[in-house]
């Protein structure tokens, strides 16, 4: 990392949180890099064989754990916090409820969050160097080998709550984070508190039981994991537990009592993209794979690709009310040339007593 100009610590990290804030983070934070007490849970949970087929969780070794060894020269890491809730979306709990319609989890109903943020960090980075010169750095969003909650909550923008995703007594959970690693030795943040108590909704609530432990998640077991990460058929004993959503699951968010103080964004990036708040699986199901290209360009959703999205649509067709159109749309897939969409749609075809 590069050498920089004389500045004040103190003062530099009080305008680093007004320059963030101007950008549009509602929340930035600074910890050190000892990462010391969470590195040994984070083993046990490799170990125990939590992270799944997410094989990067494992090969990094220490640098997740270690930020100076992923980043050499880094003694602080600035965190920040973004709010993405969306104001216009149709309410989640209807949506699910409504077997016919895909539920979305509500942080992919607009654009992909790694661009936005990552250019939001870079434009902090540049506001940096503008007044002290040349610094170390490299920002990060959920992009790298990063603890980004431990160190979020580090820095005090919260606390890792028991489904093991930040919560902030301001703003719930409904936010992106984002890191800057960096060689400033500026004066860090008070820790954030855990305010938890003995609630457990979101371990309750969890429809596939995938929370195995207060702050201890089986991904396998995750509807996030088996929609999104999981690129392989999605085990069938959980299929029926998956309902209609088909990206992402937001339940223990929507359970969790300090989500009462969620925040709306601001944000125009983050505001409902082609109507996917409010939409059936069937409509969904038709999209050919230009279709899926055009309308999820700059979306996370891009990233899982169309053979994934429509594996994961009929399984949520699966367990739709049977109806005429359902099984006209599963039977239209039953030839596809993909061998995990035929396996998946068999499969809900099976559901609706339809055999071959």
């Amino acid at each position: 990392m590069q050498g920089h100009l004389s500045y004040d610590p103190q003062q530099l990290a009080a305008d680093i949180k007004a320059w963030g804030k101007a950008l549009g983070f509602q929340h930035i934070g600074i910890t050190d890099t000892d990462l010391s007490t969470a590195e040994p849970r984070y083993r046990e949970w490799l170990e125990q064989g939590f992270h799944g087929a997410m094989d990067y969780m494992a090969k990094h070794g220490s640098k997740r754990t270690r930020p100076g060894e992923l980043v050499p020269g880094t003694v602080r890491v600035i965190s920040v916090r973004m709010d993405y809730r969306p104001p216009e979306a149709r309410d989640s709990w209807e949506v699910m409820e409504n077997a016919d319609q895909a539920f979305i989890s509500r942080y992919a109903l607009g654009r992909d969050y790694h661009k936005v943020l990552r250019t939001r960090l870079q434009q902090l980075c540049d506001h940096i160097a503008s007044e002290i010169g040349e610094f170390g750095y490299r920002a990060f969003t959920d992009s790298a080998p990063v603890l980004e909650v431990q160190l979020a909550e580090k820095a005090g923008l919260g606390w890792r709550g028991k489904h093991t995703l930040l919560l902030s007594r301001e703003a719930g959970s409904w936010f992106f984070l984002g890191e800057i690693y960096t060689d400033l030795p500026l004066p860090v943040d008070t820790p954030g508190k855990n305010h938890c108590g003995t609630c457990q909704a979101c371990i309750d609530i969890c429809p596939t039981k995938a929370i195995v432990a207060p702050y201890s998640v089986d991904a396998r077991r995750c509807i996030s994991y088996l929609t999104i990460e999981l690129k392989e058929s999605i085990p069938e004993e959980l299929r029926p537990l998956i309902g209609n959503r088909v990206y992402g699951c937001d339940d223990c968010q929507l359970v969790c009592p300090w989500n009462r103080f969620a925040q709306l964004t601001g944000e125009a990036d983050f505001q409902v993209r082609h109507g996917l708040d409010d939409v059936t699986l069937v409509e969904l199901f038709g999209w050919e794979e230009e279709d899926f290209r055009t309308k999820m360009a700059g979306s996370a959703i891009y990233r899982i690709g169309h053979e994934q999205w429509l594996r994961n649509i009929a399984v949520g067709l699966g367990n739709a009310p049977t109806t005429p159109e359902v099984i006209a749309a599963l039977q239209k897939r039953a030839d596809h040339p993909s061998p995990l969409i035929r396996e998946h749609v068999a499969w809900a075809l099976a559901r609706h007593g339809v055999i071959g």
